[in-house]
């Protein structure tokens, strides 16, 4: 045959997509808590059908990111005080063992990144691009772990918080104070003490839900 073959499965199908830009609106926060997700609307936008539409749904539903309420269809979820306080100790489980891991094998060159992004966070005027920042700069110190289903889950636990988290930073000192800390997590991996890390790492999940949950409409906050 006279044509040039495409390797399909290097290509992102349409429900991935679909799903791909859908979370990241609703993680930075630009499809709110409550929004609609109109299937027909949203096949429009890409130019597909509702098929990939409703599977991408389907997949942001089972990350806890969309909920489906009767008469109204698909919606962007939220978190209650107690379940963004039940995320945040998750995360405060898994995510100090995946940096221990990680730094067993940690290189060089992970970490001048790690500090050059914790360097951008620090300098960064765009109050936009710290939830970016944020995240980039965990992701990195732990790139470096085998702890694959750790990883997996803790990258889904910081999707239903990383909205909130992206306002925490804006609340009082929440941006000179994960500033400081960072550079605390990055000095311990620098010097190669895991121990010390993944406590810092700790305190500071278990501080930025504290400060989240100040805010928080309902009172509850878990200790």
């Amino acid at each position: 045959m006279n044509f040039k073959a495409v390797d399909i499965s290097r290509t992102a199908s349409a429900s991935s997509i679909v799903f791909d830009v859908l979370r990241k609106a609703i993680i930075e926060g630009e499809l709110v808590e409550g929004a609609p997700l109109r299937q027909d609307e949203i096949a429009n936008m890409f130019s597909t059908s509702r098929i990939p539409v409703r599977e991408a749904i389907s997949r942001l539903e089972e990350l806890g990111l969309v909920k489906t309420q009767r008469y109204k269809g698909a919606v962007v979820a939220g978190l209650s005080a107690d379940e963004a306080a039940e995320v945040f100790d998750l995360r405060a489980l898994l995510e100090p063992e995946i940096l221990r891991d990680a730094m067993t094998r940690m290189p060089k060159d992970c970490l001048q990144k790690a500090r050059e992004q914790c360097q951008a966070f620090s300098n960064s005027p765009k109050p936009m691009e710290w939830g970016d920042l944020n995240r980039d700069f965990h992701k990195t110190l732990y790139s470096a772990s085998n702890l694959k289903y750790f990883k997996e889950v803790a990258e889904n636990a910081m999707d239903r918080v990383e909205r909130y988290i992206r306002a925490q930073l804006l609340m009082s000192d929440g941006m000179a104070r994960a500033d400081r800390e960072h550079l605390a997590i990055l000095e311990a991996c620098e010097d190669g003490d895991g121990d010390r890390a993944s406590l810092l790492l700790r305190d500071h999940i278990i501080g930025a839900k504290f400060s989240l949950l100040e805010h928080f409409p309902s009172p509850a906050v878990r200790k």
